[in-house]
């Protein structure tokens, strides 16, 4: 896809998220864009961040590796952040850590304890939020509402880890098998942003930072950004449908 035309859709896409923002009576700055590049080549990625973009997010670590080398230098230069936004398995660890700058999907006691070893063990800190399933669908990955807020107080006190936030993804189907409509999206939503008032307001060592909320894509962000997205992921609205 030629540059120009990732810049345009990132310009729509920005407007869009303007437009939300001062709907919901927010400062549009609150909210930020995380290109997901799922199957995207690395000149399309490249593209995308010669077009202004400063955050990305991969789901597949195959494809987090392959496309760091064209990344690398924006990377250091600390002008681009790459975020892990899918499933991590814990033998994955030492590929995603040598090309991410954070990890969204956080899911489970047992990785964050290894993450942070290997942190510890190499001397750095890595920013990472806990995905929560709010949808309670069992296609999603994330741990469920009412394990959030310990395992999020667990992660916060290891060592090597920030905790800057929570991530979902937004209900797909309702209790009936029925795609869900704009109140139950946005009723899983309100659920993100309510563990992340009761982390905050816990005051427990390592939940400072834990502001951010991981919530809304392309056919959903609107709903997001409404109930206090401070990032939304959007893939196929800045590149087109992905190939099948």
């Amino acid at each position: 896809m030629p540059s120009s035309s990732i810049a345009d859709r990132l310009a729509a896409v920005r407007s869009r998220i303007d437009t939300a923002a001062r709907t919901a009576g927010r400062d549009p700055g609150e909210v930020r864009l995380l290109v997901a590049t799922k199957t995207q080549d690395a000149d399309a990625v490249r593209a995308a961040v010669e077009a202004g973009v400063d955050l990305i997010g991969e789901n597949r670590v195959q494809e987090l590796v392959a496309k760091a080398p064209a990344l690398a230098d924006r990377v250091a230069a600390g002008t681009l952040e790459v975020h892990m936004i899918g499933h991590l398995q814990r033998n994955k660890i030492n590929q995603v850590l040598s090309t991410s700058t954070g990890v969204e999907t956080v899911d489970a006691l047992a990785l964050a304890r290894a993450l942070s070893t290997r942190c510890v063990r190499d001397d750095r800190t890595l920013d990472v939020m806990v995905q929560v399933n709010v949808s309670g669908e069992d296609t999603k990955s994330g741990v469920v509402p009412g394990d959030a807020v310990p395992l999020a107080l667990d992660v916060a006190a290891l060592p090597g880890l920030r905790l800057t936030g929570f991530m979902t993804i937004g209900a797909h189907l309702d209790a009936g098998g029925e795609p869900a409509g704009d109140a139950a999206v946005r009723a899983g939503f309100a659920r993100l942003r309510a563990i992340r008032d009761e982390v905050l307001a816990s005051d427990a060592p390592g939940t400072a930072d834990a502001r951010e909320l991981s919530m809304g894509m392309t056919t959903d962000l609107d709903l997001a950004i409404a109930e206090g997205a401070t990032i939304v992921r959007v893939g196929t609205a800045v590149f087109g449908p992905r190939a099948r």
